[in-house]
């Protein structure tokens, strides 16, 4: 159930505000699913479908990694990172886009009033860059890394499976095989946002040079308003699917229509013993625009810092990314072009942080026509 947050938005006459987002219309917009359901007849992943289908996102529950587990171990091993000094912070920095980064996010001015770590999910890469990272024990860091890595991969790849089951596909496991190639490109990305109250201690790191929340520019996903700073502006995600554990803070909020059928900003209550499942922008087009991908934000409202965890499956680079031949019909012609992984992060990185990524990716009318006789 979604309900407003209790936390009293801030003014700040330096800061760009945004508006107060809305409780869920009828508490019913964003589903839950129980992972633990029983799986005959294919209600799990008929379930699990509709969702990724008509919201893109979903709060999954009784997933089968228990909190006190991995991802309390990696929470201790980050606030712990997260609590050093500036200097050594930075020491695992700056971002390439991997490593260590503070309010900078990208490569074309993007910023939110956070810090984060983001690292590759192999785990040779985890431990070439865990050195910078605890440098009294790079090995337990990437430990705790690559256990949580591997518990949460299980868990994406057992949604996908579920995915698959439940659009009818010829190979249930296709998206699957996409993560667990060795090559796959999936990442981690940690995310620490300070609290509200408290925001400008990050202005004496040297990385950070803005004061403030600086006053972001046109197209970081932002209008003015009163409800809180932004934390991490408005957009998809690229991948295919991303899975997201925070601790008991909100700031997480949500694009979907209300009961107006109008695009409205919809807070999700924090749950830190469930994930929420994004559709990311690759199963968009592998589907012909048959599950969304959402796009979403996160406001730092909150006078208590808010840590957030996102595993993001990806393919390999070199894997191509077409709609799937039972996606395309007459009445459903083909939506994007085909195109690699590598050719759309090489797409990313040029944007900003809220452009529709999948619409450099349209065909046109001729090659729509082509497309849906399966040429």
């Amino acid at each position: 159930m979604v309900v407003p947050s209790t936390t009293p938005a801030r003014q700040e006459t330096a800061t760009l505000l945004l508006p107060q987002a809305q409780p869920s219309p009828g508490g019913g917009a964003i589903p839950t699913v129980d992972m633990s359901a029983p799986r005959g007849r294919g209600a799990l992943s008929r379930q699990v479908a509709r969702a990724c289908a008509e919201q893109g996102f979903f709060r999954a529950v009784n997933h089968g990694v228990p909190p006190a587990g991995p991802p309390a171990r990696l929470d201790a091993a980050t606030s712990a990172f997260f609590a050093l000094a500036a200097h050594d912070k930075q020491r695992a920095g700056p971002p390439s886009p991997l490593g260590y980064g503070c309010r900078s996010i990208g490569f074309n001015g993007d910023v939110g009033e956070l810090e984060y770590l983001l690292l590759h999910a192999n785990p040779a890469a985890v431990a070439h860059r865990a050195s910078s990272i605890d440098t009294n024990d790079p090995s337990r860091f990437s430990s705790v890394v690559n256990e949580y890595v591997e518990a949460v991969k299980q868990l994406a790849c057992d949604i996908l499976d579920l995915l698959g089951e439940g659009l009818g596909l010829e190979d249930p496991r296709l998206f699957s095989k996409l993560v667990t190639e060795a090559d796959s490109d999936s990442l981690l990305r940690i995310n620490h946002y300070p609290p509200s109250c408290t925001v400008h201690k990050l202005d004496h790191d040297d990385q950070c040079k803005l004061k403030g929340i600086a006053r972001t520019k046109a197209g970081n996903g932002a209008n003015p308003g009163a409800g809180g700073r932004i934390g991490f502006g408005e957009h998809s995600d690229p991948q295919l699917l991303s899975l997201l554990r925070a601790n008991d803070v909100d700031g997480l909020q949500v694009l979907l229509p209300d009961v107006n059928g109008k695009d409205a900003w919809i807070q999700v209550p924090a749950d830190s013993s469930a994930y929420f499942v994004n559709v990311g922008d690759l199963l968009q087009a592998l589907t012909n625009g048959r599950l969304v991908s959402i796009r979403h934000r996160v406001i730092a409202s909150a006078c208590r810092p808010r840590l957030s965890t996102i595993y993001f499956a990806a393919p390999p680079l070199h894997a191509r990314i077409s709609a799937l031949p039972e996606m395309v019909t007459a009445s459903s012609p083909r939506r994007y072009r085909s195109f690699t992984w590598a050719e759309y992060k090489t797409a990313m990185y040029s944007l900003r942080l809220s452009h529709s990524r999948l619409d450099l990716f349209h065909v046109d009318d001729d090659e729509s026509g082509n497309g849906s006789k399966g040429k």
